[in-house]
């Protein structure tokens, strides 16, 4: 039956993958650490948000978030395209 109309069952399953993915994609979003606190937000010194290098977990993560959004953002477009 899966093999007989796959547009079918692609957009059948589409809804569960944008839930999963946008799960994920808020759990990846909270779990990074901001670069600034609220006093650089309200036009605090920039001195004391500094920058720096993302590297291992941080990385990772960092990265990880952006192919989920971009997956996201995918998932969301399939629906237009295939009609």
């Amino acid at each position: 039956m899966l093999l007989l109309r796959p547009m079918e069952t692609i957009i059948g399953i589409l809804p569960y993958v944008q839930v999963a993915l946008s799960v994920l994609l808020i759990i990846a979003v909270l779990m990074q650490r901001s670069a600034t606190g609220l006093g650089a937000a309200f036009g605090g010194d920039g001195f004391s948000s500094g920058f720096s290098t993302r590297r291992g977990a941080e990385k990772i993560l960092f990265n990880a978030t952006i192919v989920i959004a971009v997956l996201f953002v995918l998932t969301t477009f399939i629906p237009l395209i295939i009609a």
